[in-house]
């Protein structure tokens, strides 16, 4: 399927929707291919701006082109040019530039002879490729990460000085909320990473304002005596002017908000019937108004774990805005089975037009937002012990404003042979993973991934101008037999060895920005993994991770997470099998950066960054929240939130009304920064699953730092917190106690 279409659907139903925020090409082109890997050193100096001109001399299914690049801002000593090609052209020889691709993305560098390129200089080079397809144009070019548009200075292509350095993220709205604390409201409301330095804030009630000076710490107020019922707005204030402002506040009145949902109705399957209750959840801005809408996994009660044979009823997925109204519902169908490992859903912008899309695994039966039914609407691949091992398999991308499909291409990898993926009766194959990634350090792409207790099989998808392109496939097989068994329940994504580009922890493994092996311990499968700046002594990032197998010299073990090395590590008793649980995070302030902590296994205790055991083993080994007003992070499991102390916890929370997901992993439907400041917000479902629960914290704070959502590593992970058994986010820099101020991220929004 060449054109990224299941055979039964018509080409006609294959939907682009119009992109605003798409930087235009220059010039006119063609491309090539060759099946080398893409460089992955970085460009020696950014560009200012630069335009691109080619000139094409085609015959049959072969020709060359003239490449000129022009330098239109500082001088440049070493130039990487790089775009994408649709219509299957491929290399057969460059001169004066080393020419590499993967898939559709073409890079070329300099020849070394021209790598300086002054301001106004130009430099050429060529090419020769066949094509496949109608050999049109690339839409794109970027020069040292530039977008080469014809403009100067901001690479944004207005002229008006934006900054577009670093990476591409939501243009978010200040999120205000106010919720009852004592006898008054605690204000609070985002600080994004675009806000210009000492950016200070007034808070109105009504058309009062309620701080006597513009406020230039935390962004919160506690505003003390008030009304419940009092209307909160937000403004900005930068030297010394007011700014617009924000949308009221939303009120958490009885600390907690309700957002209304619509229960689906049950069903029956050749094996009984089941009712619906409400799961996972993720978060994106759905229609581009700067607020997030919420994503919401439905499960049938007779959900079953891949190691168990029955039937089950179809997967449901609904958007809501927060005030209750449903956006969209799709129905992934029979063909999709229910359970943690079979539909791991990434919402996000992936094609930074301001708008998320929706990925997720669809099949024959999949109906969409708007009704439109993906593949064979009549088809039924499941076997007589509930099973689908059989039938095509596709992964599809909606439109997050309705939940239409907007394109459907074949599920990489297949399921090949069942036998392969370590069992013949269908527990291995269907075990997904996804997750989202800044490969080129600049924008999003979608991971896509199967298998992990043997063979584990990555894939690398771009989803721009409407059409979903793989960028690369790390498989296991391919790589050596070093590399089978080393996936975890879950994923994490994070520039883990410091290049500026992300990299995908698969648990004992890390495959790095161009799909490459970077390293794996040996240690094998696990069932909960961390990934975070825990040490902020030591440089770079570290992994916390725990392994299943019996016995074994690594049952908890922490990483350093751009090579591999382990710093240290706890073994598992004799004869028992491996945690079932394991959290980093500094949840104590008697101890310098993070604690770690571990269940099952016969490991206990607190350990800290070398290793030592500190003291008392936390109470719950489960999620972790920001909640109260200090930096270091409180425990959060079941529907309770609690301070740990050396000599006992300390309860916080005790949500009302709700319920916890998934069994005896008892996480919430979603736990992060979505709303207000930094702190985290925890969403439940009600008992009875008629609405979701956000409860939002009623604690002052004195620290000042941007949303986390503006950090990529935090909102990547709250992409796939949702991803088989759920773990909470972490930024990419340390947040506890004795803590450095918050960097603010190198990231643009347009």
């Amino acid at each position: 399927m060449t054109d990224g279409i299941p055979p039964t659907r018509s080409p006609g139903r294959h939907r682009h929707r119009p992109r605003p925020r798409l930087h235009a090409a220059a010039a006119a082109a063609a491309a090539w291919a060759a099946g080398a890997a893409l460089l992955a050193a970085p460009p020696a100096s950014a560009a200012a701006g630069c335009s691109i001109d080619y000139t094409v001399n085609q015959w049959n299914n072969g020709f060359t082109a003239e490449v000129a690049i022009t330098n239109l801002g500082d001088p440049i000593d070493g130039w990487t040019l790089e775009w994408e090609f649709a219509d299957g052209q491929n290399v057969t020889g460059s001169w004066n530039g080393e020419a590499t691709q993967s898939g559709s993305r073409v890079r070329v560098d300099d020849a070394s002879y021209n790598a300086a390129i002054p301001s106004g200089g130009t430099v050429e080079f060529g090419f020769q490729a066949t094509h496949t397809g109608t050999n049109g144009a690339p839409r794109a070019f970027t020069l040292n990460g530039t977008v080469c548009d014809g403009s100067t200075g901001d690479g944004d292509g207005d002229g008006d000085g934006d900054d577009t350095s670093g990476r591409q993220v939501e243009a978010l709205g200040r999120g205000p909320v106010s919720v009852r604390s004592g006898d008054g409201n605690l204000v609070s409301w985002r600080m994004l990473a675009t806000d210009p330095g000492g950016v200070a804030f007034n808070v109105y009630r009504g058309g009062t304002r309620v701080n006597p000076e513009p406020l230039t710490g935390a962004t919160s107020y506690l505003d003390s005596p008030a009304p419940s019922g009092a209307d909160y707005t937000v403004r900005p204030v930068v030297d010394g002017q007011e700014q617009e402002a924000s949308p009221s506040a939303l009120r958490f009145g009885r600390g907690y908000l309700d957002v209304p949902l619509q229960r689906p109705a049950g069903g029956s399957t050749p094996d009984g019937s089941y009712s619906y209750s409400a799961n996972d959840a993720g978060v994106g801005d759905l229609d581009g108004d700067g607020a997030y809408e919420i994503v919401l996994k439905w499960q049938p009660s007779n959900a079953k774990d891949n190691s168990q044979s029955g039937y089950t009823g179809s997967t449901i997925v609904d958007a809501y805005e927060l005030d209750g109204t449903r956006l969209w519902r799709v129905d992934l169908g029979r063909n999709i089975r229910a359970g943690a490992h079979y539909t791991q859903f990434s919402v996000y912008d992936l094609d930074g037009d301001g708008a998320a899309e929706v990925a997720m695994k669809t099949a024959d039966g999949t109906v969409d937002g708007r009704g439109e039914v993906i593949g064979d609407a009549g088809a039924d691949h499941r076997d007589d012990s509930g099973y689908i091992l059989s039938g095509p398999e596709y992964l599809t991308v909606f439109e997050g404003a309705d939940g239409s499909e907007l394109s459907t291409v074949d599920y990489r990898p297949s399921r090949g042979n069942v036998g392969d993926w370590g069992d013949d009766y269908g527990n291995r194959v269907d075990r997904f993973l996804a997750g989202v990634a800044y490969l080129d350090g600049e924008r999003p792409s979608l991971i896509m991934a199967r298998g992990y207790y043997t063979r584990s099989v990555l894939v690398a998808w771009d989803w721009r101008d409407g059409r979903l392109t793989e960028r690369w496939t790390f498989d296991s097989d391919e790589a050596g037999s070093a590399w089978a068994g080393q996936g975890n329940h879950q994923l994490s994504i994070a520039d883990a060895d410091g290049d500026g580009r992300d990299e995908v922890v698969y648990g004992a493994m890390a495959v790095d920005d161009d799909g490459s092996g970077l390293w794996n311990t040996g240690y094998g499968h696990g069932d909960a993994l961390h990934v975070g700046d825990f040490l902020p002594e030591r440089g770079g990032l570290e992994v916390f991770d725990i392994q299943e197998r019996t016995g074994g010299a690594a049952g908890a073990h922490l990483d350093d997470a751009a090579t591999g090395e382990t710093l240290w590590r706890k073994p598992t008793a004799d004869g028992q099998e491996g945690p079932g649980r394991g959290v980093a995070a500094d949840v104590w302030a008697g101890n310098p950066g993070a604690e770690f902590w571990a269940a099952g296994g016969g490991i206990s205790g607190l350990f800290d960054g070398q290793g030592n055991n500190i003291g008392r083993t936390p109470s719950s080994t489960n999620f972790v929240a920001w909640w109260d007003g200090d930096p270091v992070r409180e425990l959060l499991d079941g529907t309770h939130i609690d301070s740990y102390g050396p000599e006992g916890d300390e309860r916080l929370l005790t949500g009302e009304g709700v319920a916890s997901n998934n069994g005896t992993k008892s996480t919430p439907a979603l736990s992060g920064d979505i709303l207000g400041d930094w702190r985290e917000e925890v969403v439940w479902r009600t008992e009875d699953s008629s609405a979701l629960r956000i409860y939002s914290t009623p604690h002052p704070t004195s620290v000042r730092m941007p949303t986390l959502m503006h950090d990529t590593q935090y909102r990547v992970a709250m992409a796939w917190q949702n991803t088989a058994y759920n773990q909470p986010p972490h930024p990419s820099y340390f947040i506890g106690d004795g803590m450095d101020a918050a960097p603010v991220p190198d990231v643009h929004t347009s």
